[in-house]
């Protein structure tokens, strides 16, 4: 039963939400950066056809959805006080301007207000996970910016827009963070946090379900979801996804593994 249902996932990709964490993640993989490359081995080898990815990170903010649209985009260390091998890193990976401007064109046909950037670099929510996801950097990459004020919903519509690229041969992910409380980072501990697990199991729960409603209302529902989320920009990537893979779509999960005490690294494929 299972030869069955080869042909169908071969033709249609799955789509990834990824927690980036801390810059660091790139020096300091843990166990979610080799999950992670393991995962983009299988995938290249069960879709040889592998275009390009298409990845929502929410270390670009614009007024409006936003795509890069250039060619060759530079590596840009979008942060400061680490140690001095993380800036010699480089994801030199190229740009699909014909990708974008189809990115583009089902954005505006879903009635979402966006436009191009030919100069948009890699920030690290980007380029971070991707040098675990396809560390020879010779896929593709185009980024999309989160819109400015845009909640779950928003988010969610733009994921959907997308969904057909799917089966086009393009990897759609959501980088985020599963939590993301720099205040309780910049502490430190060598323990998770119980809030921390808490929320982030919450987050599994209702993925399983395909449980939207309860999601898209994770503010008033979810656990600890304000201690979780202070502002809710990294918890966005998460309903980009959900909107991408559509409804009915079951999560494997990649990794739950929760860095620092309080960054939950969470991964998982979402198919439907």
């Amino acid at each position: 039963m299972t030869q069955q249902h080869q042909p169908t996932s071969s033709a249609t990709l799955p789509v990834l939400y990824v927690s980036h964490g801390a810059p660091l993640f790139a020096l300091e993989p843990g166990s979610t950066g080799p999950a992670l490359t393991r995962w983009g081995e299988r995938l290249r080898a069960q879709h040889p056809g592998l275009r390009g990815v298409v990845i929502l990170s929410p270390h670009w903010m614009e007024r409006g959805a936003v795509v890069m649209a250039g060619a060759r985009p530079a590596t840009w260390h979008d942060f400061g006080g680490f140690p001095p091998a993380l800036y010699q890193l480089q994801y030199p990976a190229p740009g699909d301007p014909a990708l974008a401007a189809q990115v583009l064109d089902l954005l505006l046909r879903a009635g979402i207000s966006a436009q191009g950037d030919a100069a948009r670099p890699f920030d690290h929510g980007a380029w971070v996970p991707l040098m675990h996801l396809f560390p020879q950097a010779d896929v593709p990459v185009v980024q999309l910016a989160l819109p400015v004020g845009a909640g779950p919903r928003e988010v969610h519509a733009m994921g959907a827009a997308l969904r057909g690229l799917a089966a086009q041969g393009v990897l759609l992910v959501g980088s985020g963070s599963m939590t993301h409380n720099l205040a309780e980072f910049f502490g430190g501990a060598a323990e998770p946090a119980p809030y921390v697990l808490e929320f982030s199991r919450w987050v599994e729960a209702q993925v399983e379900r395909g449980d939207i409603a309860a999601l898209l209302d994770y503010r008033a529902r979810a656990p600890h979801a304000r201690r979780a989320h202070p502002t809710e920009e990294h918890f966005m990537p998460l309903f980009f996804a959900l909107g991408a893979a559509g409804d009915g779509a079951h999560a494997q999960y990649l990794s739950r593994e929760v860095m620092y005490g309080n960054l939950a690294m969470d991964a998982f494929a979402l198919r439907a």
